[in-house]
């Protein structure tokens, strides 16, 4: 009997302790990649990219000619 509760001690706090760093590395995960820096960032990186597709096009159609 002294074994099975041994047991079920040490499941529920292996669980306990999962379930901890479960949440806090949702938490950091969540914080690293909703930061309003890293949403602007990738506005300037989509607005980046479109300059350098316009001047992708523009120099092809430069080729073509």
């Amino acid at each position: 009997m002294p074994t099975t509760t041994n047991n079920n001690t040490t499941f529920i706090r292996n669980y306990i302790i999962l379930a901890a760093t479960v949440m806090l590395t949702s938490m950091g995960l969540t914080d690293a990649f909703m930061t309003p820096t890293r949403a602007a960032q990738q506005d300037r990186l989509n607005h980046y990219g479109q300059v350098v597709s316009a001047g992708l096009v523009a120099y092809s159609q430069k080729l073509g000619r």
